[in-house]
């Protein structure tokens, strides 16, 4: 119902309100750079759309390669942003196809054979509209699902109209064409990007306020200074979990950290607490996760494990824990910590009440002379050569 340059215009104004707004988004938010990427890839695709109106009023080969390659630059950044956004390394398995492309594509057009230039473009742009849906279907496992259907859905559909217009050209033969193409494809082309532009915007939209609540979720279940867990954490993945005969907690308490602030300053206490954190991580395994609860207090969630394994890897945690040396203006610092172990019933115990086992075993310890982990009732287990005295 309206004409190529109506549809060019309405593209181009699509286009900038979105660019405008994404810009806007990112001034409130500089750590959302996804953002930022696609800002300046609408704003490269509005620029080819100005070059394009005006090339198919003036034609000539300068402005011909110019307005292709911003559409085959403005798609590459506008996939880079989705690389950005799903955390996809190899961003040259994108750029570097995409350049020989455009390169390829210029010398062409150079030599006056323009209709394969745009069909080269055309071939480009849906490969990488191809791959922006694909990443979104396999990557975002973590992420809302509904929302990057939809997103798959309008790149696949604007890759199949950018297709359909390549392919007009290369059945009609249309190897040279000394103007810009004009046909249904291309008319089709602009509304589909129109439609797609607009819903992409509101999903970037989308994809901001999901991003930031995942970053703010973490945040509020994350030790700032460790990068564990924290307490938090702990309530909201185990609070209301049935602690059976193969669960187990862990609770450990660095020895004499009062003592070590004291002595050497709060910033060395910190280094032995990120030490400790490093050394949980290297023993960790699936099934286990770790805490900070707070101060020099952490723990350890133990799922699918005998009580002979977790005491073994709790005991295997102190060991090489009291061997870690921090360097200090006052010479080496060994520290070491001790440790009782909470195990689940065959009816099923609460997190409180496994929490407050490993307690009493942890406090054991502490009176047994430190640097040690006990289990309660396990006595054979405390005097053998997992046990290591102060």
């Amino acid at each position: 119902m309206l004409d190529f340059s109506s549809l060019l215009l309405a593209a181009a104004l699509s286009g900038s309100c979105l660019s405008i707004t994404l810009f806007a988004i990112w001034f409130t938010a500089p750590r959302a750079h996804f953002v930022l990427t696609v800002a300046c890839g609408m704003l490269v695709l509005v620029a080819h759309v100005v070059l394009f109106w005006q090339y198919t009023k003036e034609p000539g080969p300068l402005l011909c390669q110019a307005t292709l390659a911003l559409l085959n630059l403005g798609f590459l950044v506008i996939c880079l942003s989705s690389m950005q956004y799903l955390s996809v390394p190899g961003y040259k398995r994108v750029i570097v196809p995409t350049l020989l492309a455009m390169t390829v594509c210029a010398a062409v057009t150079y030599f006056g054979f323009d209709g394969i230039g745009f069909i080269l473009t055309y071939a480009t742009v849906t490969a990488m509209l191809v791959v922006i849906g694909v990443m979104f279907w396999i990557k975002g496992g973590g992420h809302d699902r509904r929302i990057l259907l939809v997103v798959s859905f309008l790149s696949g559909t604007c890759a199949v109209s950018f297709a359909l217009c390549g392919l007009v050209l290369a059945i009609r033969g249309q190897w040279v064409l000394g103007l810009a193409p004009n046909n249904w494809a291309e008319r089709l082309n602009s509304v589909v990007a129109v439609a797609c532009m607009t819903g992409l915007g509101a999903l970037t939209l989308s994809l901001h306020h999901l991003q930031a609540q995942i970053e703010l979720k973490a945040e509020t279940l994350t030790d700032p200074l460790t990068g564990l867990m924290n307490r938090r954490a702990l309530n909201s993945l185990y609070g209301e979990r049935a602690f059976g005969p193969f669960m187990a907690v862990v609770m450990f308490d660095l020895d004499h950290f009062k003592r070590t602030n004291d002595l050497f300053g709060h910033p060395v206490g910190d280094k032995v607490l990120c030490r400790f954190a490093a050394i949980i991580r290297k023993y960790g395994r699936s099934g286990v996760d770790a805490f900070r609860l707070g101060g020099e207090e952490f723990a350890l969630v133990m799922s699918r494990m005998t009580e002979d394994k977790a005491f073994d890897l709790a005991s295997k945690i102190g060991v090489a824990f009291g061997a870690e040396v921090v360097p200090t203006p006052r010479g080496p610092l060994r520290s070491t910590v001790s440790g009782g172990i909470g195990f689940g019933k065959a009816e099923g115990s609460s997190l409180d009440d496994v929490l407050a086992e490993a307690d009493k075993a942890l406090y054991a310890a502490k009176h047994a002379g430190r640097n040690c982990v006990l289990v309660l009732d396990k006595v054979s287990k405390a005097d053998g050569p997992a046990l290591r005295s102060a």
